[in-house]
């Protein structure tokens, strides 16, 4: 199928690895131009051979100097912006709301919502000049349900989907879409980590943890990056023209995290 997202320029965040990765590859593979953003200097080192279709910059999405420094390097390689991904996020502390030192709920918030906003500022007068704009913020499935023991990331992923919504509305008398996308459980290290974190915290082999996931959900198997970033490239074609204001779930129907 063929999406009419020939050449457009598009920036994701966090781009150099895991689900970034996938969504910036999934853009490349329908003829968009894609820079990406990462603080991982050794995958963005990594992809110059593996991806040298991609652009690249090293940025860290709590540093606004850092950030604008970004906008002018995928500016000057794009040509212009049609496409935002606020794809930076972090997993955030482990542990009782009692437990969290203060400095790691402020950093979980500082990557995950904050940094969303500082992108987004500066990508909003770029979008304005486009035929196709489109932003797409990661959220999560603890950005609806409660998410025991992992208080600051919930809190930062709810909040994405306000940030979302007040998008939306602010936005769409300039033709700008703005639309999120909640993962359920995804494959890779990421999730691993959090799974055996939280097994740590409750005294339970991994295994059990992994299962007691799963079983919240109607399909019981992990999502892929690549789901992730199929839905991702559509909602930015012409094809999702009219879809915004939206908290997408690709979850396997999660009912409840655990």
């Amino acid at each position: 199928m063929d999406l009419g997202i020939a050449g457009s320029r598009v920036l994701v965040t966090a781009g150099a690895a895991g689900i970034g990765l996938e969504i910036a590859r999934a853009f490349l593979r329908e003829g968009a131009r894609v820079h990406v953003c990462d603080v991982d200097r050794a995958a963005l080192d990594g992809i110059t051979s593996s991806d040298p279709d991609l652009t690249s910059s090293y940025g860290d999405v709590t540093d606004r100097t850092g950030i604008a420094k970004v906008f002018e390097d995928a500016l000057g390689a794009l040509g212009g912006l049609d496409i935002l991904i606020n794809n930076a996020g972090i997993a955030g502390p482990t542990g009782r709301v009692e437990e969290i030192n203060p400095d790691d709920w402020d950093r979980c918030l500082d990557v995950c919502i904050t940094g969303q906003f500082n992108c987004t500022r500066l990508a909003v007068p770029h979008l304005r000049k486009s035929q196709n704009a489109s932003i797409v913020n990661i959220s999560s499935a603890a950005g609806r349900f409660g998410f025991p023991l992992r208080s600051p990331y919930a809190a930062a992923k709810w909040a994405v989907i306000g940030f979302t919504k007040s998008l939306s509305r602010e936005l769409g008398e300039d033709g700008i879409r703005v639309n999120a996308v909640l993962p359920g459980i995804v494959a890779g290290d990421r999730q691993r980590r959090v799974l055996e974190a939280k097994a740590q915290q409750i005294g339970v082999p991994y295994a059990e943890m992994e299962r007691r996931a799963l079983a919240n959900a109607s399909l019981k198997e992990y999502v892929t990056a690549q789901q992730l970033a199929d839905q991702i490239v559509f909602l930015c074609s012409p094809r999702g023209r009219t879809i915004s204001g939206q908290a997408i779930s690709i979850d396997g129907d999660l009912q409840a995290l655990f």
